[in-house]
């Protein structure tokens, strides 16, 4: 279900917001719903790999690490 939300903006922004939808020819408010949706698909994003770093273990990392041949890369894994 859709909620609709007044939001003011400045006149410099809302031009850009038109203009780049515009050239992605969609409507300003799509447009504005999908730029939401990444901001908050970012944030999220940031918060779970914060959290997965705080599980981690150096020692665990070591010991796989450490599974790991001692070997120079083929040649197409060289710069």
């Amino acid at each position: 279900m859709s909620k609709t939300m007044s939001v003011r903006l400045p006149k410099y922004l809302h031009r850009e917001i038109k203009k780049l939808a515009e050239e992605e020819g969609i409507s300003m408010n799509q447009f504005i719903a999908t730029a939401a949706a990444e901001k908050i698909s970012s944030l999220k994003t940031v918060a779970y790999l914060e959290n997965r770093a705080e599980r981690g273990s150096r020692a665990k990392f070591e010991h796989v690490l450490s599974k790991v041949s001692d070997a120079e890369p083929g040649e197409h894994d060289t710069l």
